[in-house]
């Protein structure tokens, strides 16, 4: 007979125990998935029994949200099950350090972090280094967090401009036949970038900033013959840039500035024959100084969880596919 272990953990009132539970006890669902433990809410105190290990993982799990509510965050269903799967691979050393690193609150009081290690990494790289590729998945956070690292750099006059582009590159669409002048027509391929700045600064400011020029949203075609000062300059999409078209846009970058490149290079839609400027690069500035290439993964996605494992088993058929 295994012998039952039982651990106390003391919370401050019914709302912190309501948090850590989650919504319709959400987070308990999740936990019965892992491990073989029992929660049971007594006054200000959970007890776990179950197994030693599980509840020595599960106590040290609650331990760690509480610390996350107590700085006025309330943990999402993906922050539980991402601290799960931390303390099961002997991580749980890390949980603290991403919990704490708060990088932007937005005008309406969201508070944006790094959700996984990886993004941790990425966010790092951006603050150490002048030129930073993002590279994974689909819900990566690669593009919103780039852009909130520029908002505050902006907000912070470490630069004094902001350049967002994209290359005009069709999903599989031939979008010509739409009417409006050109830059109606490049808009929709920009909106991803529209509102996430509408989100980070409010419309407002985002209006007067865009008047004034201090941000400048365009298409990739837009950058060429420029030498960009004193800005943050972001190209997202960039597995839809030629390699021409990835030199060019490096060498726009002038004193005091700083860019990000995120792209996704499974999701490639250049013509036939066309080979992806960001696949190659990595090949090619691999080592120099001043630049950082972080590789984000399907452990990395913060959308809904199926959206890992949509991820997960399109690599799974793509390298099976590979090796028929």
């Amino acid at each position: 007979m295994i012998e039952q272990f039982r651990k106390t953990i003391s919370v401050e009132n019914n709302e912190e125990t309501r948090l850590l539970l989650g919504k319709f006890d959400q987070h308990i669902t999740l936990l019965d998935r892992y491990f073989n433990v029992r929660v049971i809410p007594q006054g200000n105190l959970l007890v776990v029994e179950g197994e030693k290990q599980d509840v020595e993982n599960v106590a040290l799990l609650f331990e760690e949200l509480l610390l996350l509510l107590r700085q006025g965050q309330v943990p999402s269903l993906p922050d539980v099950e991402y601290a799960i799967e931390l303390i099961r691979t002997g991580q749980a050393d890390k949980l603290r350090t991403l919990i704490g690193d708060m990088v932007f609150i937005t005008p309406r009081g969201k508070k944006i972090k790094p959700k996984t290690l990886g993004q941790k990494g990425y966010v790092e790289a951006i603050r150490k280094h002048d030129i930073v590729f993002g590279i994974g998945p689909a819900g990566t956070g690669k593009t919103y967090l780039a852009m909130t690292m520029a908002v505050k750099a902006l907000k912070e006059r470490s630069v004094q401009r902001l350049i967002l582009t994209r290359p005009a590159v069709e999903a599989g669409e031939n979008l010509g036949f739409l009417p409006g002048d050109l830059q109606e027509k490049v808009d929709p391929y920009l909106r991803p970038l529209y509102d996430a700045l509408h989100d980070l600064l409010g419309i407002d400011v985002y209006k007067a900033y865009m008047e004034k020029g201090i941000i400048e949203i365009a298409p990739l075609a837009y950058m060429r013959g420029r030498t960009l000062d004193e800005a943050f300059i972001i190209l997202d999409e960039a597995q839809n840039t030629t390699a021409e078209q990835m030199k060019m846009f490096l060498t726009r970058l002038g004193f005091g500035s700083k860019a990000i490149v995120t792209g996704d290079v499974t999701q490639i839609d250049l013509p036939r024959g066309r080979f992806s400027g960001l696949a190659q690069i990595e090949q090619i500035l691999s080592g120099v100084p001043g630049i950082s290439f972080i590789h984000l993964s399907d452990q990395d996605v913060v959308r809904h969880p199926l959206v890992q494992k949509i991820i997960r088993a399109y690599a799974d058929y793509e390298q099976g596919a590979n090796q028929e």
